[in-house]
């Protein structure tokens, strides 16, 4: 099996994640992905139910708002969540491997606006959040050179 050879920045945005307590408790995975960026990986697991025995709401939120910020880190730019809404279309069952596919809608210099697909693994749509995030900064601090 090859290898997959992760970009520099890959490689901070899974570090950065794996710092992320929450995250490893709920057993979230951060996938690097051939075009440079990275999603949210989770099979649905006895913890992440709710009482009827589906994926909580709660977990599906956390999975779309950990994608979409990382999607705003692939623009170098940190950010916080300032608003986070979501519809459902499909109940996630028990044992379900789900991912995420983040997109950046506006790349602005104080607001990043984005939305974020919970699927399958074969591409059913469980639920589509949209998020505004605040950018606090960069992500990496790059070195400019002088000419």
């Amino acid at each position: 099996m090859k290898e997959k050879k992760l970009t520099e920045l890959q490689k901070q945005l899974i570090r950065f994640y794996h710092h992320n307590t929450f995250l490893d408790y709920i057993h979230v995975q951060i996938v690097p992905l051939e075009n440079g960026e990275v999603r949210a990986e989770l099979s649905i697991d006895e913890p992440h139910v709710n009482l009827y025995g589906i994926a909580h709401g709660g977990v599906l939120m956390t999975m779309a708002d950990t994608a979409m910020g990382a999607a705003c880190l692939v623009y170098n730019k940190k950010v916080v969540t300032i608003s986070l809404s979501m519809e459902f279309m499909h109940a996630v069952p028990l044992t379900q491997r789900i991912m995420t596919h983040a997109t950046v809608l506006h790349n602005g210099s104080r607001t990043m606006t984005c939305e974020c697909e919970i699927l399958s693994e074969d591409g059913k749509m469980f639920a589509k959040a949209h998020a505004i995030f605040y950018v606090l900064g960069k992500f990496v601090e790059t070195e400019e050179t002088e000419e």
